[in-house]
């Protein structure tokens, strides 16, 4: 029963909404056809003229980078450590080689101890204490 009231009271509420709009017929409107891309009015060159036409001799050439410097003395063998020691055990496991427990022991040791001698030997602060980091 109550059921039949609310429908009757929803009806009741679209019927008094608003007014309705009246929509008179329309013919069917027409196809519109897509504009076509436009044409262009000066025909774009083939070779570029002036400062964009620089043959290969006049382009900017960038001077070879100094040579890398090699590091001395302890901190070379420190670097040979870090990378020497886990590549030789990486390599000694793909390949199954068995190394003794000794030369196993090196390597890993030898590694432990060049990177700490790196860590150490880093300086502490910046170079200009007004240096913010930034290179141009």
């Amino acid at each position: 029963m109550q059921r039949d009231d609310e429908d009757d009271v929803w009806r009741a509420i679209v019927e008094n909404y608003g007014e309705r709009p009246t929509l008179d017929d329309e013919p069917p409107a027409e196809p519109v056809a897509e504009p076509s891309p436009p044409a262009y009015a000066v025909p774009l060159p083939e070779e570029p003229d002036g400062d964009l036409a620089r043959s290969d001799e006049e382009r900017f050439v960038p001077p070879s980078p100094p040579p890398v410097p090699r590091p001395r003395g302890l901190r070379g063998a420190a670097w040979v450590g870090v990378f020497g020691g886990p590549a030789a055990l990486l390599v000694a496991l793909v390949l199954g080689i068995g190394l003794p427990r000794f030369v196993s022991l090196v390597l890993v040791a030898a590694f432990v101890v060049g990177f700490l001698y790196l860590v150490l030997q880093m300086p502490r602060g910046p170079r200009d204490p007004w240096d913010d980091g930034a290179q141009v």
